[in-house]
């Protein structure tokens, strides 16, 4: 038996496939499901295996898919196959722990050990203590990544050729549409591509987070993929330094979207001064001033995030659209609790962190969805929304842990 080009461990593979099933997804241009794929478990293993090994594994075309945005926009996702998903985590595996000892603490996404409530909560603080902040847009930022700088960035950390050769193929990969069309790839990395966050934070790492290290350590900001907010002490500061990143981005073939970069001033009761921008949303939520109280019961302005517009929108969307609480109806409220309960904690957990009463719109509308499902199964409450209304609170004063948004809505659980 001939040894192989590259030396790679089939652990390594097997890891890679548990982060895939672990990370779900639907199917690739090949309509093949995870639940397909582990049919023949063994086998698909050892071919990804085999040609990662070889020297000649070549990827499918990646599925164009497009993802509607909150702004009425469309986001193109890229969604690759089952096998080159695994194949694909597997070059994960090996480069993440290279770089991630080099990348900046202020770069939160797709990074273990971090979060996007880290990336918020950080904001928060800098917010309090500087009084203008940059919200920096990309503009199309995954579909105009310049794949030689792409290559020459990941050069930077390793070698490997196996790793190096398969993500060149990765990025040059066609993509195709929905009806069959394929179109060739000449920059870009697909978004939902398992590689393409790490390229993105490689890239970033040195286009952006360790420039302004070594260039500007005194500017703080933070960075979640391509979504950047960076924190002034000026407004004079904050023009400033607009110019420059707009210099540095342009070396790095990238540029600002114009309509949707902002300059904002953070209000509160400390500061005095004026500006029509008062706001900006990062990462589903949105910062700006806010009545609060302190520790004597004090009300004050403090320049703070809340669940954003947007993401509250597409949380009661979700539960209109995807939920369907109408057509089920042969279910028992026990039922509908174990199956979504799940879910309302995620989105208390995420969007509850902070300034949690702003998240009261999107759980009442929870207890809406609920009075209709009750009307529509229960013969005396049909027409009849006060009644099914008065006896979800009736259900919520008995069993105030019955859906878990319920512990949080008090006037649920009080008797009248």
């Amino acid at each position: 038996m001939s040894a192989k080009a590259f030396d790679i461990s089939k652990k390594l593979v097997w890891d890679a496939y548990l982060d895939v099933k672990k990370s779900g997804g639907g199917p690739g241009i090949d309509g093949q499901s995870m639940e397909d794929f582990e049919t023949d478990l063994k086998n698909n293993l050892y071919k990804i295996w085999n040609r990662l090994s070889s020297g000649s594994y070549f990827p499918p075309p990646v599925l164009r898919v497009e993802i509607p945005k909150a702004d009425g926009g469309v986001r193109a996702l890229g969604i690759p196959t089952i096998s080159d998903r695994v194949a694909q985590a597997t070059v994960k595996r090996y480069l993440e722990p290279l770089v991630e000892p080099y990348f900046h603490p202020d770069s939160y996404g797709y990074r273990p050990g971090r979060s996007a409530l880290d990336a918020v909560a950080k904001a928060r603080q800098r917010c309090w203590r500087d009084d203008w902040v940059l919200d920096l847009d990309l503009s199309k930022f995954f579909d105009t990544l310049d794949h030689p700088l792409v290559m020459r960035a990941v050069r930077r950390f390793t070698s490997c050729k196996w790793v190096l050769l398969n993500i060149e193929r990765w990025l040059k990969a066609d993509v195709q549409l929905q009806d069959g069309t394929r179109l060739p790839r000449c920059t870009g990395t697909p978004q939902g591509g398992v590689v393409s966050p790490l390229l993105a934070n490689i890239f970033l790492h040195l286009g952006f987070d360790q420039w302004m290290q070594d260039n500007y350590p005194a500017i703080h900001f933070e960075r979640y993929a391509d979504d950047i907010v960076v924190h002034c002490r000026s407004h004079k500061q904050l023009t400033w330094i607009k110019k420059r990143i707009e210099q540095r981005l342009a070396l790095c073939k990238l540029r600002l979207n114009p309509a949707k970069t902002r300059i904002v001033y953070c209000k509160d009761s400390n500061r005095s001064g004026e500006w029509p921008c008062q706001s900006f949303d990062f990462l589903g939520y949105t910062f700006r001033p806010r009545t609060a109280r302190d520790a004597q019961g004090q009300f004050f302005v403090s320049f703070s995030p809340a669940i954003s517009r947007n993401a509250a929108r597409s949380l009661r969307q979700t539960i209109r659209r995807k939920w369907r609480l109408r057509s089920r109806s042969h279910r028992s409220l026990n039922e509908l609790a174990r199956q979504f309960n799940p879910v309302i904690a995620g989105w208390i957990n995420y969007y509850g962190r902070f300034y949690r009463s702003a998240l009261h719109s999107v759980l009442n509308h929870i207890n809406h969805a609920l009075v209709v499902w009750a009307m529509d199964k229960f013969k005396p409450f049909r027409r009849r929304k006060t009644r099914a209304s008065n006896w979800l609170r009736s259900v919520a004063r008995r069993e105030p842990k019955l859906f878990v948004h319920w512990q949080y809505q008090g006037w649920m659980t009080r008797a009248v």
